[in-house]
């Protein structure tokens, strides 16, 4: 598959283009799926997200397989035993705001039925279709990670400036910013809920 044209952030390392190819910008509408997207974007954080993927399986095992309900309940033995881990970034905020979020999380899928029906309701349900030539281009923020991100703190979420938000917005497909180049920018643009 090398000879495929990909975005250029990914091209060199496997399981960046593998991440690239699978999962990047695919439209995520399963609560689960889109929690453990988000917690993974809180820790990336001031780091690469190739740093995140390579701690994902570790992250997985840690946190319960991202099982929001379980990581509400959290004590602090089990957050001390978190900072412990090496096989996760260790650190203390992030790990702390994970609860929290999870907390969030819930009150958000009561109030409004599912967590992916709060979330995709900022693009109207529908993921919007960038036109990127080259992926210098994408942006870091956009008004609307602005405004979800508002939202968010309001709702008492951590960790999820407009950076994070765009960030997840892109892996979780509520944006496409596949490089029109790319061999899976049309493949992304024709998924449907």
């Amino acid at each position: 598959m090398s000879e495929l044209k990909r975005c250029g952030w990914c091209v060199g390392d496997p399981l960046y283009e593998a991440y690239h190819d699978e999962e990047w910008g695919v439209p995520v509408y399963d609560d689960k799926a889109i929690f453990e997207f988000l917690i993974l974007e809180t820790f990336q954080a001031g780091l690469s997200w190739i740093t995140i993927l390579r701690k994902r399986e570790n992250f997985r095992e840690a946190f319960d397989n991202f099982d929001y309900e379980k990581i509400a309940e959290y004590s602090e033995d089990k957050i001390q035993e978190l900072l412990q881990n090496a096989g996760i970034i260790r650190n203390k905020l992030k790990v702390r705001a994970t609860v929290t979020n999870a907390r969030a999380f819930m009150q958000v899928q009561d109030e409004f039925g599912s967590f992916s029906e709060y979330i995709w309701s900022f693009v109207d349900g529908t993921p919007i279709q960038n036109k990127l030539k080259d992926h210098t281009n994408a942006p870091a923020t956009t008004p609307l990670s602005d405004k979800l991100s508002k939202d968010l703190k309001k709702r008492g979420f951590k960790f999820v400036g407009s950076t994070v938000i765009y960030a997840h917005m892109q892996a979780t497909g509520m944006v496409n910013d596949h490089t029109v180049d790319c061999f899976r920018y049309d493949e992304v643009a024709e998924l449907k809920k």
